[in-house]
């Protein structure tokens, strides 16, 4: 009688895999990791409050199946957005969880000193959120420090931020949209971005339907009436094509 062995599934999601798929798989050679952070916020009244999550989530996964040699991390949904006593920046709208930074930064540290103790050697943080990024460079350079020795080291490719924000704004110019619309949160950028992966968490028709929206209504700067999948994809292209490259770069001979 012939032996069949079970297949892993296929995907890159390392809570989609039990522990002896996650040891095999790090054995094969999929010694990256990364950790995608997304962020719990209001978007404006016509988008779900986990935009971040999902949109971090699925930009990860697809990075990892580019990359050929990485697995994807649970999302860190609970990131800083302000105070609570009193309600400051996104914390004055419902459905915002904000942490300390300190709580933040030292759950970044040990779940990246737990994928180093099961042999992962390159750690990527892809921070979804602009108010953080400072936090989790922080990270990566004490992680660094305290791994100096070791074959593990952690990673920020600025170009996963950076796309999906000043780069992929600039996109936009070129097809015509006025910085008024793009705008710096829960305007066109962010709804069209989310539009691409998750149309769902959208409240479209609303949307479209809607008077301007202002700084009372959570949008800041921007105009999103004029969102589409089609525009957002533009965007996703170009995040995934740019970060993959410097993931490459930054990790070669690794």
């Amino acid at each position: 009688m012939q032996t069949v062995f079970a297949q892993p599934p296929k995907t890159v999601e390392l809570e989609d895999l039990t522990w002896t798929e996650i040891r095999d798989e790090i054995h094969a050679g999929k010694t990256t990791l990364i950790i995608p952070i997304g962020g719990t916020e209001q978007t404006g009244p016509y988008v779900a409050v986990g935009k971040h999550n999902v949109r971090a989530k699925i930009l990860a996964q697809r990075i990892a199946e580019e990359l050929g040699n990485a697995i994807v991390a649970p999302v860190i949904a609970y990131v800083p957005e302000g105070s609570y006593a009193p309600p400051t920046s996104h914390m004055r709208f419902p459905g915002t969880i904000t942490v300390p930074d300190d709580v933040f930064e030292k759950t970044l540290e040990s779940a990246a000193n737990s994928f180093k103790v099961h042999g992962f050697r390159n750690i990527i943080f892809l921070g979804d959120h602009g108010g953080y990024q400072g936090d989790v460079r922080r990270v990566v350079s004490q992680l660094n420090k305290s791994w100096a020795g070791s074959d593990a080291r952690a990673f920020v490719p600025a170009e996963y931020y950076d796309t999906s924000s000043t780069g992929y704004n600039q996109i936009l110019r070129e097809h015509g949209f006025r910085d008024d619309e793009i705008g710096t949160h829960a305007g066109l950028a962010d709804t069209s971005l989310l539009l691409a992966v998750a149309p769902q968490m959208v409240r479209l028709d609303e949307l479209k339907n809607a008077p301007k929206l202002e700084a009372a209504d959570g949008v800041y700067g921007g105009d999103p009436r004029r969102s589409t999948a089609a525009l957002g994809q533009l965007g996703i292209d170009v995040i995934v094509s740019r970060t993959v490259d410097a993931i490459r770069k930054d990790t070669a001979g690794r």
